[in-house]
C-alpha cells in the first residue's frame, strides 16, 4: 500500500470545508471570534478546555475535531504511532502581541502558556491521547515538498503509522487552517507534493 492522503479539512474565508465539501459558511464580517465558536458548536463534541485556548490553538483545534471526527486513531494505530507535522507564518505572534499588552497591567499567565507555537501540538495530542513524534515549523509559504517528505520519512522509517500535517496560520484577523491526514491505506490519494498542494489550495 502506498501512503495517501485518506482525509483532509480546511479553513478559512470564513468556511469550512471537509474533503472539499463546505459544512460551514458566515460572511466576511463576521468576526474570527465568533465563526470559530459556531464552528465549535456545530461540531457538536463538547470540550470545555477550548475555551481558555488562544485563538492560534481554536483554529488548529477546531480544524481537526473535523478531520478527526469519528476516527480513533490511537485505538487504530497505537497512541505512540500518531504523529503531528504542523508550520505556519507567524509562529504565535498574534498571541505575544496579546500578552506583550498584558504585561503593562498585568502579565497574564493564562496568555503566557500560549506564547509558543506547539502548544497546538499539545492541545490537539491531549484531546486525542496522541503521544507520537510532533514537530512545529516556521516557513514564509506553505512547504509541501517538506510536509510530504517529512511525514513519508516518518512512516517509511516506522517511526509513525498515521501523520496529521497541518498548516495554521493567524495573524489580528487573518488565519488559514489545512490539515490532512496521511496513512498507508488503499483508500485516498497518493501522498506527492503535487497532490498536496492541490488540497491545500482547493
Amino acid at each position: 500500500m502506498s501512503i495517501c492522503i485518506s482525509t483532509y479539512c480546511s479553513i478559512r474565508n470564513n468556511q469550512i470545508k471537509l474533503n472539499g465539501e463546505a459544512l460551514l459558511t458566515k460572511g466576511v464580517e463576521v468576526p474570527f471570534n465568533e465563526f470559530i465558536k459556531s464552528a465549535y458548536d456545530l461540531n457538536a463534541s463538547p470540550y470545555l478546555k477550548f475555551f481558555k485556548m488562544d485563538d492560534l490553538c481554536k483554529l488548529a483545534f477546531i480544524t481537526s475535531e473535523f478531520l478527526l471526527k469519528n476516527r480513533k486513531l490511537s485505538e487504530q494505530y497505537g497512541a505512540e504511532n500518531v504523529s503531528l507535522l504542523f508550520a505556519n507564518t507567524s509562529s504565535s505572534l498574534d498571541t505575544d502581541i496579546n500578552y506583550y499588552n498584558t504585561v503593562k497591567d498585568f502579565a497574564s499567565p493564562s496568555l503566557f502558556v500560549y506564547t509558543l507555537p506547539n502548544i497546538m501540538l499539545g492541545e490537539i495530542s491531549i484531546r486525542n491521547k496522541f503521544k507520537g513524534e510532533n514537530a512545529f515549523f516556521v516557513f514564509e509559504h506553505f512547504q509541501a515538498d517538506f510536509l510530504c517528505n517529512y511525514a513519508t520519512q516518518l512512516i517509511q522509517e516506522q517511526k509513525a503509522k498515521t501523520v496529521v500535517i497541518g498548516w495554521v496560520e493567524l495573524l489580528n484577523e487573518n488565519y488559514e487552517a489545512f490539515l490532512c491526514l496521511a496513512e498507508e491505506t488503499p483508500d485516498g490519494t497518493e501522498l506527492t507534493n503535487e497532490n498536496l498542494n492541490k488540497y491545500y489550495n482547493g
